[in-house]
């Protein structure tokens, strides 16, 4: 028999002794043990049965989220190309193209811990403690505004948080209601006597034509505008009051508020004495500045443009650029989602007030 064939018998032997008959008769592995099972089967569920004992807040979470998960979730839990945004998407399962995060969409927190868990950090997966996993959890549901930054985790404190979206899901019982319709022998042909009608249109793919839209469009009557006469124009001068100047009150405990917010900006920003510019400029004396002013730092193109369109931080326009970066400025090259709160808001800027230029 030549080598070839010798070979390729004894793949086919040690093939057929992986069975589990055979491996029993020749006395190849065992039963797996009960604590050998447990060691990898970690699953969590619904109720936190299978929660581990251990616990993690979302000031101890950043830093390991920063580490282990930014690169693909962003630093604010934002997502970062196509990789999943994490945080956001609040009152936004009703809208045509809903954002699906943990804190909008996810019902059950115990499906959070048990994914990261077992599945991440990508490419390393399993290696996060229960307290790491803890930890990060925490900060995902702080990105989302449903805890404090201080809120410790744990078995026992799991299911004081509430789930925005845990009474959006219905029993699945369609093996029950509708499988049966489907089991019998399918329609080939002449299944549908009335011809097909387009009963409901595609208008977020886009797909579906519009043409008679346009054409009726055309056909309406143009609508009557209302014309309002002017006043007078006079050559008197409108006598203007004088100014009156007024000292802005500064609210300590509000800013004391805001240290605690801004604690979702501090991994990008600096205030204070020897503050520098990070992955954003320093934010000292910025209430009231005008923008694009820190020395050494360059600008994204959108945020220059403001400025030399006159852009002046003002509260009121601090307070809409925090609320959503994004919305307020595209192509900003700011990440964080925003600060939906408006008592957030205003107590960032608060605390951003005791720090002069």
């Amino acid at each position: 028999m030549s080598k070839f064939l010798k070979s390729t018998a004894i793949l086919a032997a040690l093939s057929l002794s992986a069975t589990p008959v055979l491996a029993e008769k020749i006395g190849l592995g065992r039963a797996a043990l009960p604590e050998e099972i447990a060691a990898w089967n970690g699953e969590i569920s619904a109720d936190g049965t299978g929660l581990p004992d251990g616990s993690g807040d979302a000031i101890i979470g950043e830093g390991i989220f920063a580490t282990k998960c930014a690169a693909c979730h962003g630093d604010f839990a934002e997502g970062i190309d196509n990789w999943p945004k994490l945080a956001g998407g609040a009152d936004t399962l009703d809208h045509d193209d809903p954002l699906k995060t943990v804190g909008s969409y996810w019902p059950y927190l115990s499906t959070a811990f048990d994914y990261i868990k077992r599945s991440m950090p990508y490419g390393n997966a399993g290696t996060l403690t229960d307290d790491e996993t803890y930890a990060i959890v925490a900060y995902i549901l702080y990105s989302n505004d449903m805890i404090e930054d201080d809120f410790v985790l744990s078995k026992e404190t799991f299911f004081d948080v509430e789930m925005p979206n845990a009474d959006g899901f219905i029993v699945d019982d369609r093996p029950e209601t509708e499988y049966t319709i489907w089991s019998g022998e399918p329609c080939m042909e002449n299944c549908k006597p009335e011809p097909v009608k387009v009963t409901m249109r595609a208008l977020v793919l886009d797909v579906t034509p519009q043409e008679e839209d346009a054409e009726q469009a055309a056909a309406e009557p143009a609508q009557e505008v209302a014309v309002v006469e002017a006043e007078p124009v006079t050559d008197e001068a409108p006598v203007e009051a004088e100014p009156v100047a007024v000292a802005a009150a500064f609210d300590a405990d509000l800013a004391a508020k805001g240290e605690k917010v801004f604690r979702k900006c501090k991994s990008c920003h600096q205030v204070g004495e020897g503050a520098k510019n990070r992955v954003g400029p320093i934010l000292n004396g910025v209430v009231g500045a005008d923008a694009g002013l820190v020395d050494g730092f360059k600008y994204s193109k959108a945020l220059t443009a403001m400025a030399e369109g006159g852009l002046v931080w003002s509260e009121a326009e601090l307070a809409a650029f925090l609320e959503k970066p994004k919305g307020y400025m595209k192509g900003t090259k700011m990440s964080f989602a925003g600060l939906k709160k408006e008592d957030d808001q205003l107590a960032v800027i608060e605390y951003l007030k005791s720090f002069g230029n």
